[in-house]
């Protein structure tokens, strides 16, 4: 098989899975409005990339928004420019926010908590300026087993990132499109598609739980190869009858 083709295929099994997700979930209806949170990763770029792609199908009746928040007291440089073009050349409207996410040296709270609450209080009121009643976020399945992991042995719970969360008492949902998707799989989209990478890295991103327990993850795949999908599928498949 050739490159081309190879990227064909591959690019059709991405956005079939993408779009199982949707139907699965019941994540995308008629005359949705959806704002697409986009930090500049891979992630959320090949997710805005492709609901944007849908929404032009004549039988997709939504339509997309996409907003950036730029931190500015965080030291991680992305090209907000290319966003914006990337935007243009789908047709989306980009809006772009800069805010002081209160993240200081020697809190009691970790700087990725802090970061991430006042993007997301942030991305929650653009969409009710935007109208937009769903927030789609970039998160793929090896997320989810993350914070599956996470919660469990940090918090004593089995919780993780649902697909779709109603939330505001059921006046705003957020939805996670990618949920059957990979990290690897996200990182090869991204790759076909050539984009562009942020110009600095968030100092934070390593000093967290979420990289601890990744690396966990990779040790326990040399026990078994298909870990990732088994912890997934076991977030489905509960057992009540069997646990205390």
């Amino acid at each position: 098989m050739n490159d081309k083709k190879r990227e064909k295929v591959f690019m059709r099994e991405f956005f079939r899975k993408t779009g199982k997700a949707i139907y699965d979930y019941g994540l995308i209806e008629t005359g949705d409005k959806i704002l697409v949170g986009v930090s500049g990763g891979k992630d959320s770029l090949a997710l805005l990339e492709v609901l944007a792609l849908r929404a032009h199908d004549p039988k997709q009746k939504y339509s997309v928004v996409a907003a950036h928040i730029a931190v500015e007291n965080v030291a991680y440089e992305v090209d907000a420019d290319y966003i914006q073009e990337l935007c243009a050349r789908l047709n989306v409207e980009f809006v772009h926010r800069t805010i002081d996410a209160a993240v200081h040296e020697g809190s009691d709270k970790p700087a990725c908590f802090v970061c991430s609450w006042n993007r997301r209080k942030t991305l929650f009121a653009i969409a009710k300026e935007y109208n937009c009643n769903k927030l789609a976020l970039g998160h793929h399945r090896d997320d989810a087993v993350e914070s599956l992991l996470m919660s469990m042995m940090f918090n004593g719970t089995m919780a993780s990132m649902p697909p779709k969360l109603s939330m505001f008492d059921h006046t705003f949902t957020l939805i996670r499109p990618f949920i059957y998707l990979t990290n690897d799989e996200t990182l090869q989209y991204a790759s076909f598609k050539g984009f562009k990478k942020q110009k600095k890295s968030c100092p934070h991103e390593r000093a967290t739980n979420r990289h601890a327990v990744s690396e966990i993850i990779s040790q326990m795949e040399s026990l078994s190869p298909h870990v990732k999908g088994n912890l997934f599928a076991a977030m489905k498949n509960i057992r009540p009858e069997y646990l205390p």
